[in-house]
């Protein structure tokens, strides 16, 4: 294959090469810059490009709404706060939260304020206007919690399985905690820049040194656990799922102890349209002792930090550095800085992706959770799902319990006190929790969901959250409500709900279209793939990219299909992504192309992107990096 049609990241770039990014954060004196005065100038509803991209590591990005035509653009704010492990928060921090939406927010024209629930378990504020950027920032600092890190180039927010909280065995919540702490950026300059009251934001006793140019790109880190199956045998939970990360850990647990870690290197959702890039899931890397994990994290964050690309920003994910210098490369490196750890077991199953929706009994309390499910983490109050962001700080003044984040964009209530359990059922009944338009949730909607996508989102092409809510609808009417498997819709490419983790993934193209993904499941256990294939009547054209431009309503003809197709053929207690993997792409297509309904779907083609695996995870040896 031609090189141009690989990964070519530049690594250890030379000074000389280094991006414009790279120079703004190398001058800003700590990710300060003139941002102080560009975020405080009302003359102006945005910021200079310098500051918008150093904002960014303060939680900030700059967006504008894309509903609004002409040549002014509406200016808006995203803030994005920093919530490791998902919290958690108490009544008095979650009240500060909910007020926060009401003061700043409530420019959303489809119906007023709300809080954004994302699958990093942060908290996003959205259509937030420029003079109130500042006060938001503080407001946030005052509850404990805080922005910083919420974006940028630099670890984000480190995830934690929330349940595990509560677990005799792996509180991976507080080791979301403490990684998060250590790879916390200074406080200082976001002090400096915000004018955030110091005693409510400081630096922890050990921190990471990032260095003027921080990382190349952003890093994710995410722990899973495990819990218990209803027989009380301890089973994984990867919630989180954390080998869609730059370093994804998992308990290794005998005799209902943790005696290691299995760590997973170079996973990563995003992609460019154009470039030649891939989504994949983190490979597995070592088997680390529990009093070597840090030493071996650290490590693993300095070889990207040194080797990583500094020029081409579509390569500087740590997954490139991986995927061209390969994972025996890479434990090389990190044992020379020190790490110590042993080979990975190749068979360590992480566990399935669990939800945590509804009742559960906290091992080592005694107490109860419930876990709440919230539409593509859009908290508000609406006709058609209730009075969601109403419910929230009743129900924990009311019931003296604490909240919580999911990584699948919902909320997780604890402590709450085992008599009480019905008086909270009939409470959440109270807000009009629990239905849609009248009737309940349906297995398909809870265990699916969407990006932002337009109209905030600067990225997307397409709608991905304003459209899910009536896709599934659709759906449901057709009488697939009853799946118990995972849609996933995002606006673009770079996937930030990991729609290819799910069953059936549609990824946004351009208006109003979608390019399909398969070969992920609902457990999240598999990375899905774009659909390919050789057309019949241009066998000369070789493999292609089908199924990349699909509209709204050819998409749910399309998943419809796939659904008959697995009703019709799946075999006793086979999942549908087991299906999709045991028949293969080529018979997917071949059925889609025979029916009436789906066939003029496949008459447009696009050459192949780059895809190093294939619907069943092996390599595929004609794009793979040499």
């Amino acid at each position: 294959m031609a090189r141009n049609k690989v990964p070519e990241p530049q690594l250890r770039t030379p000074a000389e090469d280094h991006n414009k990014v790279e120079q703004y954060k190398r001058d800003s004196e700590g990710v300060v810059g003139a941002l102080p005065e560009h975020v405080r100038d009302q003359s102006a509803g945005n910021i200079a490009e310098d500051s918008e991209q150093l904002a960014k590591s303060h939680g900030i990005y700059l967006e504008y709404n894309r509903a609004q035509t002409g040549r002014e653009k509406d200016w808006l704010y995203m803030v994005r706060v920093t919530v490791p492990g998902g919290g958690s928060f108490t009544a008095d921090q979650w009240r500060v939260f909910d007020q926060i939406a009401d003061k700043y927010c409530d420019h959303n024209p489809d119906g007023g304020p709300s809080l954004r629930l994302t699958t990093r378990q942060n908290i996003q504020y959205h259509w937030l206007k420029k003079p109130d950027l500042v006060r938001l920032v503080q407001d946030v600092a005052s509850t404990g919690f805080y922005t910083l890190n919420g974006c940028g180039d630099n670890v984000r927010n480190v995830m934690g399985c929330p349940l595990s909280k509560f677990s005799p065995i792996c509180d991976a919540n507080a080791l979301a905690h403490e990684y998060g702490a250590y790879f916390r950026l200074p406080a200082a300059p976001h002090i400096q820049v915000f004018a955030v009251d110091p005693n409510h934001i400081d630096d922890p006793a050990r921190q990471y040194a990032y260095g003027k140019q921080l990382l190349n790109r952003k890093f994710k880190i995410a722990f899973a656990s495990v819990t218990r199956d209803d027989d009380g045998n301890v089973i994984g939970d990867n919630c989180v799922e954390a080998r869609a990360c730059e370093i994804g850990v998992a308990p290794v647990v005998e005799h209902e102890q943790v005696i290691a870690y299995e760590v997973f290197i170079g996973g990563g959702q995003g992609e460019k349209n154009g470039k030649p890039t891939f989504a994949g899931m983190a490979l597995p890397f070592a088997r680390v002792a529990p009093d070597q994990l840090f030493p071996t994290m650290k490590a693993i964050v300095d070889v990207h930090k040194d080797w990583g690309d500094r020029k081409n920003r579509v390569w500087a994910r740590m997954k490139y550095v991986v995927q061209k210098q390969g994972i025996g490369w890479y434990q090389e490196q990190a044992r020379a800085l020190g790490a110590e750890f042993e080979p990975p077991d190749p068979g360590f199953d992480i566990g399935p992706r669990l939800m945590h929706h509804g009742w559960h009994t906290l091992e080592t309390t005694g107490k109860l959770a419930y876990g709440a499910y919230v539409e593509n983490g859009r908290l508000i109050d609406a006709e058609d799902n209730g009075r969601q962001k109403a419910m929230v700080s009743p129900l924990l003044e009311r019931f003296g319990c604490e909240l919580m984040l999911t990584a699948n964009q919902d909320l997780l209530f604890t402590g709450i006190e085992p008599d009480a359990k019905d008086d909270f059922d009939a409470a959440l009944a109270e807000y009009g929790y629990g239905q849609r338009r009248g009737k309940a949730f349906s297995s398909l909607r809870v265990l699916s969901g969407a990006c932002v996508g337009l109209p905030t989102c600067r990225l997307a092409y397409t709608d991905s959250e304003q459209w899910e809510p009536t896709f599934l609808d659709e759906l449901e009417a057709l009488g697939y409500g009853d799946m118990a498997e995972s849609i996933g819709i995002t606006g673009c490419e770079r996937q930030c709900f990991r729609p290819a983790t799910k069953t059936i993934g549609w990824v946004g193209q351009g208006p109003d279209q979608y390019a399909l993904k398969l070969g992920g499941s609902e457990d999240a256990r598999y990375q899905g793939q774009w659909v390919t294939g050789i057309d019949p009547d241009k066998p000369e054209k070789g493999e292609q990219w089908l199924l990349r431009r699909v509209s709204k309503k050819d998409a749910v003809t399309v998943t419809a299909a796939l659904f008959d197709f697995y009703k019709e053929n799946g075999e006793a207690g086979e999942s549908m992504g087991a299906f999709h993997r045991r028949v293969g792409m080529d018979a997917i297509v071949a059925h889609l192309r025979a029916l009436e309904t789906t066939r003029d779907q496949f008459a447009k083609t696009f050459p192949l992107p780059f895809m190093p695996y294939d619907i069943h995870n092996e390599p595929r040896l004609d794009t793979a990096a040499s």
